[in-house]
């Protein structure tokens, strides 16, 4: 069994499902935190549609799909802030995938698109009960750093030092 990971339409079924997934996980794990309720089915559709994710495609941003033997199994999106630098953002592997690898292997193939359109520098935030989330940028050498946003829910932020970006060419997917 392996892992691959290729640039996908935010737009696209997978990319969808992917989401949807993601955004129930998060939205579900916050209102039980605070309210000891999972989301209301309404709201969460509301969620879901007012973040298409339509600013993840080229030449601005890019959507990456993990697969597992060929199976869809997580994503992570860059989007380009300016020159120098881009925001990580929807890293998600499904419940039984993780552990296996996945989530750096996106966080890298991320950083390695960011880095392919000239972006300097990688910028992300999270949650405080999203533990797994914080405990793998650290591992992966992103340190915590002032807020860069005002989001309601950014109780984390993180940025990491790409190195010298290569030639900038766009973000895209392949033919």
């Amino acid at each position: 069994m392996s892992w691959t990971i290729a640039p996908e339409p935010p737009d696209s079924p997978v990319a969808a499902a992917l989401w949807r997934a993601y955004y129930t996980e998060v939205s579900d794990r916050w209102y039980l935190l605070h309210e000891g309720r999972r989301t209301d089915p309404g709201e969460l559709e509301r969620g879901i549609a007012a973040q298409s994710g339509g600013d993840l495609v080229p030449p601005r941003g890019l959507l990456l799909v993990a697969r597992y033997a060929g199976e869809p199994a997580g994503s992570a999106g860059v989007r380009l802030l300016d020159d120098s630098t881009a925001e990580l953002t929807r890293v998600f592997l499904h419940e039984g995938m993780r552990g296996r690898g996945g989530a750096a292997l996106l966080v890298r193939a991320a950083e390695d698109a960011a880095r392919a359109s000239g972006a300097a520098r990688m910028i992300l935030d999270t949650r405080g009960d999203l533990v797994e989330a914080r405990a793998l940028y650290a591992r992966l050498g992103y340190a915590e750093t002032e807020p860069h946003n005002a989001d309601p829910y950014a109780e984390h932020w993180f940025a990491k030092e790409l190195g010298r970006p290569a030639a900038r060419r766009r973000l895209t997917r392949p033919a």
